[in-house]
């Protein structure tokens, strides 16, 4: 895989700023497509269903998104991710009222599906970059691709608020429209000034060589599965829905207050999420020590996190009803989850780049995040069923058993050489 490395810190921050404005408008339309939806009497099944063929397409396209890189070359895959996103807005914003709800179901579905093709290229092109362009020596790698997934997840978080506001002063489409431009005009950008510095691809590379044979990544992929099944299944049904719950009383105004206040939390678990990612270098002193003590890490982050959701369902269970101070403990308690699984996560993605070597990178790092949204995939399906069968209680105590099978999967990690 050839490639020039001649201006490697103009192409980090070009792929940052690029996955940045799809992360912003991929949080955006999450909070859109999930209150539009709640509002119109949508359940907690039928939500999470909107957001499955997102997270299937997910693990389809990590799957074959490394090789389509490491065969076309990163800044392919990468204005792909960008342009589907602009044609997913574009046929959202098509969506008639008047259709009946299994139209509207399987067409928000179908859109969905085209939106998670282009998240995970964009995600896989930028994560594979990092590989490329970062310095060598004292803890370099980890610093760059902590500083991209934190910052991503902060601007996702800016996202989640950003979507809740326009849904409640600009309304539903003229709000995908919007996004649209903005995308489209980025895309347009990157494409006319994008420096050298990335892969260019090679030919022959085999589709089969997707699948790795390196124990460490497969045991990493089976972790990553679990860790962010454990987040998705309280985050993508349970909680919205919970606190819309709460703290709306059923009129316009108070749908608003409810919308600004869901989106705002959202907006900020994921914004602290994204600035603990950055920080992890410096909470693990990632400069100084070794790879083998680094990889022990992994299981003892993963421990730390399963009491958090545990301790908050039984809380729940326990207390019930709609107190405030329940409410502000949730919320304290899922800032905490946040924190240790920012640590897990940021830890994770140095992991597979370090684990990964050579032509394979591009396809390490897409099966790796195969297994990242596959982990999604089950949190959503999981969200929605288990929200409908026990309430916020089952989704926290589903994300503790999670968590536990992720710590598993780190244990079996082994420090390479």
């Amino acid at each position: 895989m050839t490639f020039t490395t001649a201006r490697p810190l103009a192409a980090y921050i070009t792929v940052t700023g690029a996955y940045w404005v799809f992360m912003l408008t991929d949080g955006a339309l999450r909070m859109l497509v999930l209150l539009h939806f709640h509002t119109l009497g949508f359940s907690p099944v039928q939500l999470a269903y909107l957001f499955v063929l997102y997270e299937v397409a997910g693990v389809i396209t990590n799957l074959s998104a490394g090789w389509i890189a490491a065969r076309f070359g990163l800044t392919s895959t990468l204005y792909a991710g960008l342009g589907l996103q602009v044609v997913a807005l574009l046929a959202l914003a098509q969506l008639d009222p008047a259709w009946g709800l299994s139209a509207s179901v399987v067409f928000v579905m179908l859109v969905q599906g085209v939106s998670g093709v282009a998240k995970d290229l964009s995600k896989m092109s930028a994560k594979s970059a990092v590989k490329f362009l970062a310095p060598s020596g004292q803890g370099g790698l980890f610093r760059w691709v902590a500083l991209l997934t934190g910052s991503k997840n902060a601007v996702k978080g800016i996202g989640f608020l950003l979507g809740a506001v326009m849904l409640a002063f600009a309304g539903f489409r003229p709000s995908i429209y919007a996004m649209a431009a903005i995308l489209m005009a980025v895309l347009l950008v990157i494409v006319l000034r994008m420096p050298g510095g990335l892969p260019m691809g090679k030919k022959g590379v085999k589709f089969t060589s997707v699948f790795s044979r390196d124990r460490n990544v497969n045991w990493l992929s089976a972790a990553r599965v679990f860790l962010f099944g454990a987040r998705d299944v309280w985050f993508v049904v349970g909680i919205p829905v919970y606190f819309y719950a709460v703290l709306s009383d059923g009129s316009e105004a108070g749908n608003r207050a409810a919308f600004f206040i869901i989106g705002s939390f959202m907006a900020v678990w994921t914004i602290l999420y994204g600035a603990v990612q950055a920080y992890a270098p410096k909470v693990l002193r990632a400069a100084t020590r070794p790879e083998a003590q680094l990889v022990t890490a992994a299981k003892g982050w993963a421990m730390a996190l399963v009491p958090v959701p545990l301790v908050l369902a039984v809380l729940v269970s326990v207390a019930g009803g709609a107190a405030a101070w329940l409410t502000a403990t949730i919320i304290a308690g899922l800032l905490v989850f946040g924190a240790v699984f920012a640590v897990n996560s940021s830890l994770h993605s140095y992991l597979i780049l370090a684990f990964s070597h050579g032509d394979r990178v591009t396809m390490d790092v897409g099966f790796y995040y195969m297994a990242n949204a596959a982990g999604r995939l089950l949190g959503t399906l999981l969200s929605g069923v288990s929200y409908q069968i026990g309430g916020l209680p089952a989704c926290l105590g589903t994300a503790a058993v999670m968590v536990a099978f992720s710590a598993i999967g780190s244990g079996r990690l082994r420090a390479s050489g």
